[in-house]
């Protein structure tokens, strides 16, 4: 199970690892915080999904109702949602489908350091501490443990292209120290499904800031060596057999 901030985060940071899960057989998930039924990101973020695994991914929401709206593109965030609200939103999520992995983002909110993304995190590490502890939230369902917690970030060494590209923008990089890094997929095979999964999100695709819309108006060979691998740190302490910083099925 993802559980992302944004529409398009799911594909961008784990998008190579949900299909190769999906195509290894294993269900998979995405929990995205900031959405609403009645936006033009909504298909979008089903599009993407339906891309990286077909019906045994949907999306659901940390949110109930949109906030007010302030502008064209204001939705609530899950800064503004009370914390325990969201966090037993998100534990009925994950006794509901029972996943063994969550992946999530990282402390420093990905590179760009988004607000709404360490939000998020702090959402998620509550949630999956409490969903198998049957006392917390006793209304959200049986309790349920995960196995493992990873944070999609990026290493300094891993910036790589992407460090000029935000940059180009106007947009600062925070990037996690190499040994924060536990684990390194190559998402190769997974690519240009990863890849037609960010092209679903269309209306950040077209934009000129968003990573969607930079990486589309690259050579191909130059988006390709950002978009094959992707980089993990394991949070979780729940005890598991095999290795630890193995995340494959």
């Amino acid at each position: 199970m993802g559980v992302f901030a944004h529409p398009d985060d799911e594909s961008l940071l784990a998008g190579g690892v949900l299909a190769q899960h999906h195509a290894a057989g294993a269900r998979t998930a995405v929990v995205t915080a900031t959405w609403a039924a009645t936006s033009r990101r909504a298909p979008e973020l089903a599009d993407a999904l339906a891309v990286l695994g077909g019906r045994s991914s949907a999306p659901a929401r940390l949110r109930r109702r949109p906030q007010p709206r302030l502008g064209p593109r204001r939705c609530r965030t899950p800064r503004r949602r009370p914390l325990d609200e969201a966090v037993g939103h998100l534990v009925a999520h994950i006794r509901e489908f029972q996943p063994h992995i969550v992946v999530g983002h990282d402390a420093l909110g990905q590179l760009t350091g988004h607000p709404d993304h360490r939000r998020t995190r702090q959402i998620t590490l509550l949630a999956v501490e409490a969903a198998g502890l049957p006392h917390l939230y006793p209304d959200a369902g049986e309790p349920w443990q995960p196995t493992a917690l990873y944070a999609a970030t990026h290493p300094e060494s891993g910036v790589g292209l992407l460090g000029p590209l935000l940059h180009s923008v106007g947009k600062t990089v925070f990037a996690a120290p190499n040994a924060y890094v536990t684990t390194t997929v190559d998402v190769s095979p997974w690519a240009a499904q990863k890849w037609d999964a960010i092209l679903a999100h269309s209306s950040e695709v077209a934009r000129a800031r968003p990573l969607p819309g930079l990486l589309a108006r690259l050579p191909e060979a130059e988006r390709d060596e950002i978009i094959r691998t992707e980089f993990f740190t394991r949070l979780s302490s729940v005890p598991t057999t095999g290795d630890p910083h193995r995340l494959i099925v």
